[in-house]
């Protein structure tokens, strides 16, 4: 299954594909869609829009997971995370990809075992978890994480599942 990790920003959306297969994971790509602050923020936001739906075309992707948004101190800032957001979620949406949502707590907690991680724990484990991965900056590492922390997520509450439905 390949799956898409999307990590929302207005700035940068950083995106990671990786390939999961049972246990195993492999790297398929990664990287960042840039926006210019310039820009009025409708054309930053069909930019997101457009690079997305490159992306997701190029790599035959199954399903997607974003990393849910925080809020800031500034509202305005909040407002456009939320909207750049909504633009990622449409773009992949928009593919037929069924969109999982993760907490960046959680995301952490899956990926170095403590929901407490700095940027730095993240992508050292990213390349530790998908093996002869160099991994060029934090925006596509986090993507990258939030694709891995899907893969195991949705391995442990497809087992529980069945679990239940056998008990």
């Amino acid at each position: 299954m390949i799956i898409l990790g999307l990590d929302p920003g207005l700035a940068a959306t950083g995106w990671g594909i990786i390939h999961s297969e049972g246990n195993r994971l492999r790297h398929i790509a990664h990287g960042t869609v840039k926006t210019h602050a310039s820009e009025p923020l409708a054309d930053r936001l069909l930019t997101l829009y457009a690079g997305l739906e490159t992306v997701i075309a190029a790599h035959h992707c199954v399903e997607a997971a974003i990393e849910e948004v925080f809020v800031n101190v500034n509202p305005q800032s909040t407002l456009k995370l939320g909207q750049a957001r909504g633009v990622v979620m449409l773009a992949a949406a928009r593919a037929g990809l069924p969109v999982a949502e993760y907490a960046t707590r959680l995301i952490k907690k899956a990926i170095v075992g403590t929901g407490a991680a700095d940027k730095a724990q993240v992508h050292a484990m990213v390349e530790r978890l998908l093996p002869g991965t160099k991994v060029t900056g934090a925006d596509a590492a986090d993507a990258l994480a939030v694709a891995i922390s899907h893969a195991h997520l949705r391995a442990h509450l497809a087992l529980t599942a069945r679990i239940k439905a056998t008990a």
